[in-house]
């Protein structure tokens, strides 16, 4: 049996939910087979589980943090990318040089890389990418970063000029993360009609990889490039990549441990049962992912600063860590992990160091969260909220309608459990800032300060990646870049 903290057992609400984890996991012991002949019929392809679909394949139109991996490491290629020390180094664009005065950026192009249709990949394809990007028409997620952009431009096939209005303090983490389209595919789409293109249903990539098939809901396949550019590495080491859609935690566990996945995001209560199977490991590493509540400003009862600030202090973000995600992710008090380069220490009184707050007279609210199981943390969260005044009715939702009530037009919600994903150019600040409502400033730091003072969200914790893994798949690294940044040099062990 897995061990199940004591601190959960206590908690009022989860006793039920505990024993039919263990419940759970005894049936799972007894269902499921050693994986290795399984997964070892599969040779070299890969299946990697998303719990949804990857949203689009297409990198102006996605927030997905999975498919902007997917496009970056596996099917496109980027300007840049970073080292594991978060270095951007050479990738698509082989240099790169400023100006003195930090205004312009030009990048010099590798010119073996070509489209999977056997076009060269130019100049031309890169200031379309970032031209479309930069249109608010397109709808691209992070278009407010190249506010500074004041032009691009392409004098030659290999070479691509970007001029900005001011100086640019450092290389701009967007290029490591904007993966670059193909111009002579989309370039006769209106940008605001980018979502119905052609392209996206049967995309063509210049990445590693090429796109096979899409089953919506269920899969993507893509195969490895043989003629991928040596500059760039030359082609993967694997046959086949494939992405495999598993929703529901259990299902995805027992598809691991039978073998019949080689990669499985996995709940903190299931790290030790993964351990105990001699065909898999468990890779925990840090993540640019935050918990948190996110307040409605428009409207009571959290127009109020005061009574943001109240219910924030009435939560306990240890108790959090240690019961709900057993210990992997630290008590977050702001939106950026302290192990993000951009993070800035902001001085707090810890709640565990005070009275818990009272209220004149008890607040009701709804708390909006997707899904339709036991609902732990939000029961935690309720749990305590309850003795400080706030009775709390938590609202479960399907996906769509979640993101209708929350980002809908109307934002018809009063608070709403959300997880952020997060970026090193710290991108995502102003979006989570304007849909509670409030604006958030460009610069990070004053951004983050502005988080600590109007609270429009009540974070929670900062998560830890987890990942079960077969062994028979080598050269995995994980961290702050995500799940996929070694793919290109995956293997598969023929034996084992």
């Amino acid at each position: 049996m897995v061990l199940i903290p004591v601190a959960a057992a206590t908690i009022p609400g989860l006793q039920y939910a505990v024993l039919l984890t263990r419940y759970r996991f005894l049936l799972l012991f007894l269902l499921t087979t050693a994986c290795g002949s399984v997964a070892d019929r599969r040779g070299a392809t890969v299946l990697f589980a998303s719990g949804a679909d990857l949203q689009s394949i297409n990198p102006l139109l996605t927030v997905h943090p999975l498919a902007r991996q997917v496009q970056r490491y596996v099917f496109l290629t980027t300007l840049a990318r970073y080292d594991s020390t978060l270095t951007p180094r050479p990738y698509l664009a082989r240099a790169w040089e400023w100006t003195p005065d930090r205004r312009r950026l030009t990048f010099h192009l590798e010119t073996t890389v070509r489209w999977h249709d056997g076009r060269p990949t130019t100049a031309r394809d890169v200031a379309w990418t970032l031209e479309a990007a930069r249109d608010p028409a397109t709808g691209y997620p992070r278009t407010n970063e190249l506010a500074a952009l004041e032009s691009v431009a392409a004098p030659n096939d290999s070479t691509v000029v970007l001029h900005f209005r001011a100086p640019q303090p450092g290389f701009p983490d967007l290029l490591t993360d904007l993966a670059i389209l193909p111009a002579h595919l989309l370039d006769t789409v209106p940008h605001a009609k980018l979502r119905q293109a052609a392209w996206n249903n049967t995309p063509v990539g210049n990445g590693p990889f090429r796109f096979v098939s899409h089953e919506p809901n269920r899969r993507w396949v893509f195969a490895a490039d043989s003629s991928f550019s040596p500059a760039l590495g030359g082609p993967p080491r694997l046959k086949r990549f494939i992405v495999v859609v598993v929703d529901e935690p259990t299902t995805k566990l027992a598809a691991l441990t039978s073998g019949e996945l080689d990669f499985a995001g996995i709940q903190p209560a299931h790290a030790e049962f993964v351990r105990r199977d001699r065909e898999l490991e468990v890779l925990s590493y840090p993540l640019l992912m935050t918990y948190g509540i996110v307040f409605n400003t428009r409207r009571p009862p959290f127009n109020d600063p005061v009574l943001r600030r109240l219910l924030s202090d009435a939560i306990d973000r240890k108790e959090l860590v240690e019961a709900y995600i057993y210990g992997f992710g630290t008590p977050a008090v702001g939106p950026v992990p302290p192990s993000a380069p951009n993070y800035l220490s902001i001085a707090t009184t810890s709640p565990a160091l005070r009275s818990p707050p009272a209220l004149g007279k008890r607040v009701s609210f709804e708390l909006l969260t997707v899904g339709s199981g036991e609902a732990a943390l939000e029961q935690m969260v309720q749990a305590r909220l309850r003795s400080t005044g706030f009775d709390l009715q938590v609202r479960q939702l399907e996906l769509s309608a979640f993101l209708a009530r929350v980002y809908g037009p109307a934002h018809d919600f009063d608070a709403a459990v959300l997880g952020v994903p997060g970026d090193l150019g710290l991108g995502y600040l102003a979006p989570l800032g304007a849909l509670a409502g409030l604006r958030v400033p460009d610069d990070g730091a004053a951004a983050q300060r502005m988080f600590a003072d109007s609270l429009p969200v009540a974070f929670l914790y900062h998560a830890r990646g987890l990942q079960g893994v077969n062994r028979r798949v080598h050269g995995v690294t994980m961290d702050l870049r995500g799940e996929l940044p070694t793919v290109h040099d995956w293997w598969v062990a023929r034996e084992r």
